[in-house]
């Protein structure tokens, strides 16, 4: 064969050396390195080789049996089985639940809803992000609409009680009394605790507004039945796919059918939901939908079905809680004070600290976390805390005893944070050179960049070899 046929045939390695190194170096990066970051996993070998399948080869605009292209008799197939296993996941009963498997992600899933029920300029509610909300709730400061979801939709907060770390449910039931939301968001990016979803429920009912669960975070734990169940009080649930549900980088909405409301004159009110939906995804806010995404969210989901996956989910849990007491034990502040979920949220005020600098001690020695706003901070550009999960490192088979180790690693890098800060200025500046030119603390982080590497290569890695 020559000219383009043959260069469509070569191999990565062949056809584009450069990126193939890169591919191979991160791959490497993973394996000898502890993923600790709270929204990240490792996919599975099925799930990667349907991302890299020929399904990307398709456009697909529409729904199942009513599409604007020709030629989509199988990706029909494909999109229903996922909706069909989205339902099943979640023990759901299609009469009453619908969703759409076609949107990207979940800033667009959540974008999407406010689309379709909200309406330009309707008023939401979410959790402030810098007490561990997400920026697709409606973010802003006092002199800036960071979020399109504040440019586009107007929003006001709930917040955490500053003592306790807690969201204040009272506060958020007078507030909303006041503010009247056409919709509220019960969801989080960093928040160690369950959601009291009937309480939202009851919010949402006093208010006259929709009820939206964002459970990105912890899908994978309501697929697995050992979290609380959204399903049971929403209107409105979205989720990505790519965190503890452990699939590709995507995104769904699950939606309410039948009877919303019966009113006082024994009118039926009926959910209309699914059309408006639909139609905020596409042709509202996207094109062709990704479906060799679609398809690996179905192939995360039959899996999300195993009796294995809830024992990978309770492990998780199980992880978190050992994370959380040797964190303490060793004198940390754990904001809320506990974890019920994948995650906890550490305070390196009482340290003295901040989350930028631990963190770049942290990936120096191969320890990849993420730095984090904590109850109190002032601006998310200088965040006080360290967000830590735990799905990426159960999926590598890590177990209670293994994070008690990984626990003795963060702590030695923060100690290390903290000898640069007492001999350094005080501008992030001066600790990079002081961390990049001090051959002590050189020594240091060589050392235990070399543990972490040692003990991590010890763990499987899911996914397809070398790549």
């Amino acid at each position: 064969m020559s000219g383009d046929g043959w260069t469509l045939q070569n191999d990565i390695n062949d056809e584009d050396p450069e990126i193939a190194e890169i591919v191979k170096k991160e791959k490497e990066r993973q394996m000898k390195g502890l993923e600790l970051i709270a929204s990240e996993n490792f996919t599975s070998k099925a799930v990667m080789q349907a991302l890299g399948s020929c399904l990307t080869n398709k456009y697909s605009e529409g729904q199942p049996g009513q599409r604007y292209y020709g030629g989509n008799h199988y990706i029909d197939m494909v999109e229903r089985l996922c909706q069909k296993r989205a339902l099943e996941a979640y023990r759901l009963d299609p009469e009453k639940w619908g969703v759409n498997v076609q949107v990207l992600s979940g800033s667009p899933a959540n974008f999407a809803v406010y689309t379709a029920v909200v309406e330009p300029h309707g008023r939401i509610m979410g959790l402030y992000l810098p007490d561990g909300g997400h920026l697709s709730h409606g973010f802003m400061t006092g002199t800036r609409k960071v979020s399109a979801t504040s440019v586009f939709f107007e929003s006001f907060p709930y917040k955490v009680d500053p003592v306790t770390g807690l969201i204040d449910y009272d506060e958020l039931h007078r507030n909303a009394k006041l503010f009247l939301p056409k919709l509220i968001i019960a969801g989080v990016s960093c928040y160690s605790r369950n959601l009291d979803y009937k309480r939202f429920r009851e919010i949402c009912d006093d208010v006259d507004a929709y009820l939206l669960a964002d459970m990105a975070h912890v899908s994978g734990l309501v697929a697995a039945g050992v979290a609380p169940d959204p399903f049971e009080y929403c209107d409105i649930v979205t989720t990505t796919t790519h965190k503890s549900l452990r699939g590709p980088r995507s995104g769904m909405i699950f939606f309410r059918k039948g009877v919303r409301k019966v009113l006082k004159n024994g009118t039926e009110v009926k959910y209309d939901l699914e059309k408006k939906i639909n139609e905020a995804v596409f042709p509202g806010l996207q094109g062709g939908p990704h479906n060799h995404q679609i398809a690996a969210v179905a192939v995360a989901l039959k899996q999300a079905t195993k009796p294995e996956f809830k024992v990978y989910q309770q492990q998780v849990l199980a992880n978190a809680k050992t994370m959380c007491k040797e964190m303490q034990a060793r004198g940390y502040t754990v904001v809320s004070g506990d974890t019920d979920n994948h995650l906890i949220l550490v305070d390196l005020r009482p340290n003295k600290l901040d989350g930028a600098r631990a963190e770049k001690v942290l990936e120096e020695v191969n320890i990849a976390v993420n730095k984090n706003t904590c109850p109190g901070d002032k601006s998310a550009l200088k965040p006080s805390g360290l967000r830590i999960g735990t799905p990426a490192l159960t999926s590598r088979n890590f177990k209670e005893q293994d994070f008690v180790q990984v626990v003795d690693f963060i702590d030695r890098a923060i100690k290390i944070t903290s000898e640069i800060v007492a001999n350094c200025g005080p501008t992030l500046k001066e600790f990079n050179t002081k961390l990049e030119t001090d051959a002590g603390i050189i020594e240091k982080v060589k050392t235990l960049k070399s543990d972490v590497e040692n003990f991590a290569v010890k763990f499987p890695m899911p996914g397809i070899d070398g790549w």
